[in-house]
């Protein structure tokens, strides 16, 4: 099934408790593409770069399978440009430099060849460009995924609220859900947050989890626990890459499915987190990846007693 991507690729310069990167590829939609092409042989990219960004990198995502036709590059301009430093607990991060340079003026180019597309997935990016991609498509999609953050919520929040009203399943984490709708219990933000627009919401919670909410129906998903967490960065992206991955190769759309696609957006995340930037992803096997999901299974699996 045919799936598009839209987001960011970028630059990071990161700092974490385990070390520290010069600038290395980054961006939502490098993560969100990467994860994705592990289920689906139909991934289209939408983003914009510079011409100082590298070449080897886009002929790696075409290599996985990703079509590049919708990625503008600009020549005489810079790729987007982020840098952070996490804090010990990895759950908390600062931001030392944000350079919008090609992301400042994004008109994102849906070709000709991305149109019969049945998939959607909005990475972060400004309420307008995502609300921009949905109305740039003759057709609407089967499923629309959008990911968000707190910083849309302060800056453009009726852009956002105007945006969330088209989507079918948004992405955001447990503080975001609690800005965006102002309770502080989780369920009562998803109630709210689903009375907007989108009939299903995940809330990401890191090394916690992920639920994912349809009406009054509750599913969580656990994080697998790792001995190390190198780098945080990219592990939104890459899961909800590997959640609309999954349901693009299936078909299948359902509450039901959606809890399988959290699992394995949940364990290509697990991957993410071991090295830093892309590089866990870019080298990721099909072996591996039937080993974590495996890993999982065992996780959550159990036999209730009766009392």
């Amino acid at each position: 099934m045919s799936l598009i991507v839209v987001g960011s690729v970028a630059f990071d310069a990161i700092e974490t408790p385990f070390g520290k990167t010069d600038k290395i590829v980054g961006g939502a939609a490098s993560y969100i593409s990467l994860a994705a092409s592990n289920f689906t042989g139909s991934t289209k990219l939408v983003a914009v770069v510079g011409e100082d960004f590298p070449q080897a990198f886009i002929q790696h995502l075409q290599h996985k399978g990703v079509n590049t036709e919708g990625l503008q590059i600009k020549q005489g301009e810079k790729s987007f440009f982020w840098s952070g430093k996490y804090h010990n607990d990895m759950n908390s991060r600062d931001t030392l430099a944000t350079e919008l340079n090609v992301l400042a003026d994004f008109d994102p180019i849906i070709p000709e060849s991305y149109q019969d597309c049945e998939y959607l997935m909005l990475g972060n990016l400004t309420p307008k460009v995502q609300q921009t991609v949905i109305e740039r498509l003759r057709k609407r999609p089967k499923l629309i995924v959008m990911d968000t953050m707190n910083f849309w919520m302060e800056i453009a929040l009726d852009d956002l609220k105007q945006t969330i009203k088209m989507v079918d399943v948004l992405t955001i984490n447990d503080e975001e859900a609690r800005q965006l709708s102002g309770e502080y219990s989780l369920v009562k933000a998803a109630i709210k947050i689903q009375a907007m627009g989108p009939k299903y919401l995940i809330i990401k919670k890191g090394e916690n989890g992920a639920l994912l909410f349809h009406g009054k129906e509750v599913f969580f998903a656990p994080a697998l626990p790792l001995e190390e967490v190198f780098d945080p960065t990219g592990a939104g992206d890459t899961f909800a890459g590997g959640f609309i991955g999954y349901l693009a190769k299936t078909g299948d759309i359902s509450f039901e499915n959606m809890k399988n696609a959290i699992i394995y957006g949940s364990a290509m995340a697990s991957f993410c987190v071991e090295k830093f930037g892309t590089e866990r992803l870019v080298n990721l096997t099909e072996e591996e990846m039937n080993t974590r999901i495996n890993a999982f299974r065992q996780l959550v699996k159990f036999n209730l007693a009766s009392v």
